[in-house]
């Protein structure tokens, strides 16, 4: 009995709305652009899945009847969002990077103190010969 209850009360509640063509474009624009999806087109004005998708083939120039379109799995909203946690990650990594290279020139310049001996190579330093083996140490042999 509750079953048919329901069904009465769903039947009496549907109508015969008409929609312009200008509120169809609308929505038809708003899904082309994500802005909004079929779903919640439905949801909101209380619009059968079919009639959505019937307008969608009638206004769009995107999605025609019959034609087959590769469509991006993410909204743009989607991509920013993404794009902006990975500027995140990478600014948080550079920052410790950066941590990290201050720390060892700390460490390096308090060994030069501590040991008297320049461990950073600098501009206009004489570089080293080589091996350090002179004619003297091979000839001995």
């Amino acid at each position: 009995m509750a079953t048919k209850e329901k069904s009465i009360k769903r039947f009496d509640i549907r109508r015969n709305r008409y929609f312009s063509d200008s509120f169809k474009r609308k929505v038809v624009h708003e899904i082309e652009n994500n802005l909004t999806s079929v779903g919640l087109v439905t949801k909101e004005y209380g619009i059968s899945r079919t009639s959505v998708y019937k307008w969608v083939y009638t206004y769009s120039l995107l999605y025609k009847r019959g034609f087959k379109q590769v469509v991006e799995p993410m909204s743009d909203s989607k991509k920013i969002a993404q794009l902006k946690a990975q500027i995140k990650e990478l600014e948080q990594l550079l920052g410790r990077k950066q941590i990290e290279i201050e720390f060892k020139e700390k460490m390096i310049e308090l060994a030069e103190e501590k040991y008297g001996v320049d461990i950073k190579k600098k501009y206009g330093s004489k570089q080293s010969d080589g091996s350090g083996i002179t004619e003297n140490s091979t000839s001995g042999a």
